[in-house]
């Protein structure tokens, strides 16, 4: 029965039944596409054809008996996502996790579990506990002080998918997507198209959702940033940079900082805050100037903003196309994998031969 898989990948399209089969030249009904989502009826060969060209996935894909769920979803999300967006977001990343999947059982390659360090989960009581969390992890992880230059990259070495996604209001996810007679993948879903400091942030937020157990009456969210700020710019090297304590600072500074680290000057501007560098009254002061000249509204473009293909996430990529060099599928497959057109993915590897 396609019932479950056919529905999620409609909300994965953002296709109302009505649009759907309007996309299927009224092929059935919007009714009769009710009918399958719910396993009321089946359809034939044909119907079943022109739904997976519809919602661009395979005829395999909506067939498969596998089992895929999200579990213990964390957004970072404008205030403004609808209900709607987020389902959408949702079955989005889980078709993705999916694809990936796929490939690497193609390619006989085991899913690693991803590497939690030891000590996780971290309990935060007080937001200032993350500040520990960030030192903790990076020693687990033998990152010692030094900026991280590819953060989607290090987070892949260490069994976490990471997945860019076309999506508006929402910067990034974070997962465990349980499977059927296996372990749990972890999974972080970030914005393709946003500015490169923003996304290794969200990142390093997502990563903070992973691995902090906050208690009840601590904020989540904060301590998720206070964690991102903490091991994108360790306090030890911050301070050795600037100092212990700024009266003021200056932008120039701050773009330095952020050529270095690989974070927005906003950000910056809060981990001074956070850790008493500047007070309050600097800080409030910073950021006036920042709203006055419009980085603080869309599309956030700071001086010596990365661009968004920096901090991309390849790991999916290279396997579909080792599965492609491997003759373990054809070029129309590996295109409809990484959701290009086969034109676009020829351009790909003629450029990288």
């Amino acid at each position: 029965m396609i019932g479950k898989r056919l529905k999620g990948a409609r909300a994965a399209s953002g296709l109302s039944l009505r649009a759907l089969s309007d996309a299927m030249d009224n092929k059935v009904s919007a009714q009769a596409i009710g009918k399958y989502e719910r396993n009321e009826d089946m359809p034939g060969s044909g119907v079943l054809l022109s739904l997976a060209r519809a919602l661009e996935v395979s005829v395999d894909f909506l067939l498969s008996d596998d089992e895929l769920e999200l579990e213990g979803v964390e957004f970072r999300k404008s205030a403004s996502s609808s209900a709607k967006e987020i389902a959408t977001i949702e079955a989005k990343t889980l078709n993705m996790v999916e694809k990936y999947l796929a490939v690497e059982s193609l390619l006989n390659l085991s899913s690693q579990e991803w590497d939690a360090p030891h000590e996780a989960p971290y309990w935060v009581t007080d937001v200032r506990d993350a500040e520990d969390a960030a030192r903790n992890m990076r020693a687990s992880w033998q990152l010692g002080h030094d900026p991280i230059p590819m953060l989607a990259e290090l987070l892949e070495e260490h069994g976490i998918k990471v997945l860019s996604l076309d999506v508006d209001r929402i910067d990034g996810l974070a997962a465990k997507v349980r499977r059927k007679e296996h372990h749990s993948a972890r999974v972080i879903m970030i914005k393709k198209k946003t500015w490169s400091e923003r996304k290794r942030f969200s990142l390093a937020h997502e990563l903070g959702h992973m691995v902090l157990r906050v208690a009840e009456g601590c904020d989540s969210e904060r301590a998720a940033n206070r964690f991102a700020g903490a091991f994108l710019v360790p306090a030890e090297v911050l301070r050795q940079e600037i100092g212990a304590r700024r009266t003021d600072i200056s932008i120039g500074e701050l773009i330095s900082l952020k050529d270095r680290f690989g974070v927005s000057i906003q950000a910056l501007t809060y981990r001074c805050k956070d850790l008493e560098i500047i007070n309050q009254a600097t800080f409030a002061r910073l950021f006036k100037v920042y709203k006055q000249r419009g980085w603080r509204d869309e599309p956030f473009e700071e001086p010596n903003s990365i661009p968004w293909e920096r901090e991309e996430p390849d790991r999916f990529q290279r396997l579909c196309f080792r599965a492609l060099s491997e003759g373990l599928i054809g070029l129309s497959r590996a295109a409809e994998l990484l959701e290009i057109r086969v034109k676009e993915l020829e351009e790909r590897l003629d450029h990288m031969a």
